[in-house]
């Protein structure tokens, strides 16, 4: 069924009138749209005024330009910058199942040491070193090294376990010995003292003592 020319322009007009409608109600919506954000605009842009104002005086438009320019020229700089940034991120992926397991142990190493009192010694090593260097000048620490190698020799020597049971019995006795108790001995006295096992052994001791003594001449 073919249509008159007046149907197709009558046709048209229809078309353009719904368009025109869809675009007058949409210019409307917007309308209404901007009335209701001009007021929420114009606060926010007072607030954007009243906050800038406190960087007034410490921004120049020629600053940002000219960082702009020192930006431009850093390009390549930035870039490697950023390459670097991966590795470093890279690294950090890679290492951080490893660090999860390594720092608790070494967090539970270093409580054990803070609980034997590991760090409260050398606290105090370190202490005792700043009071030997107020005490002397390094001149007479570095003559004392000598004598402290030969303590540390003599340290040495401790280790055989029969010194070390010398030692521990040598002390023992004098420890139990009460000098309070002695009296004035002449000879009859020390014969009849002879008379007592320990006063023969003891003089049995002295005697061994002696010959070990005379070789050191």
């Amino acid at each position: 069924m073919h249509m008159s020319k007046e149907d197709l322009i009558l046709k048209r007009l229809d078309e353009i009138e719904a368009k025109v409608a869809l675009v007058h109600e949409r210019a409307v919506a917007a309308q209404n749209l901007r009335h209701e954000l001009q007021p929420i605009l114009n606060d926010a842009f007072k607030v954007m005024l009243h906050e800038l104002s406190d960087i007034e005086t410490g921004f120049q438009l020629e600053d940002l330009f000219d960082m702009l320019k020192t930006t431009m020229r850093n390009v390549k700089n930035l870039t490697y910058m950023m390459k670097q940034m991966e590795n470093v991120i890279d690294l950090w992926h890679t290492s951080e199942p490893l660090l999860k397991s390594t720092v608790p142990k070494a967090i539970a190493y270093l409580d054990d040491l803070e609980q034997k009192g590991v760090f409260r010694t050398y606290q105090a090593i370190l202490s005792l070193r700043a009071k030997v260097a107020q005490e002397y000048g390094p001149e007479q620490i570095e003559e004392m090294g000598d004598a402290f190698v030969f303590l540390i020799g003599m340290l040495n020597k401790l280790k055989d376990p029969k010194v070390r049971e010398l030692i521990e019995k040598a002390s023992d006795a004098f420890t139990s010995m009460d000098l309070r108790d002695a009296q004035p001995c002449g000879m009859f006295g020390m014969v009849k003292g002879m008379s007592c096992p320990e006063a023969k052994q003891g003089l049995g001791v002295m005697l061994e003592m002696t010959k070990t003594l005379g070789k050191l001449k």
